[in-house]
C-alpha cells in the first residue's frame, strides 16, 4: 500500500494543537497528527479528524510508530505537549 506521507507531524491535539495543526494544513501542509492516550482521552485523534480537520490533508495516527512512519523523511515533528516528564517521555519514545 503507497500511503502518501506528511510534511509534518504533530503529537497533541489540545486546543494549541488542534489549531496549529488547522493552520500548517491551510497553508498547503499535510500533518500526520497523533495524542498521546491518557485514560479519558482516547478517540482524540479520530474526534479531530472526523470534527475539525474533516476533509483535509491530516494522516490519524494511533501510535508512535504510525505517527514516524507517516511523516516523509527527514522528518519534522512538533510536540504541543505539557512541559516536563511528559516531554522527555515522548522525546525517548521517539
Amino acid at each position: 500500500m503507497n500511503m502518501k506521507k506528511a510534511d509534518i507531524g504533530l503529537i497533541g491535539l489540545a486546543v494549541m494543537g488542534e489549531n496549529l495543526a488547522l493552520n500548517m494544513e491551510s497553508k498547503g501542509f499535510t500533518v500526520a497528527v497523533y495524542n498521546r492516550s491518557v485514560p479519558g482521552e482516547e478517540g482524540v485523534v479520530d474526534r479531530f479528524v472526523n470534527g475539525r480537520g474533516k476533509g483535509k490533508n491530516f494522516i490519524p495516527t494511533h501510535s508512535i510508530e504510525e505517527l514516524v512512519d507517516a511523516v516523509k523523511s527527514p522528518r519534522v515533528i512538533m510536540m504541543i505537549i505539557k512541559a516536563g516528564a511528559p516531554v522527555d517521555e515522548m522525546i525517548g519514545q521517539l
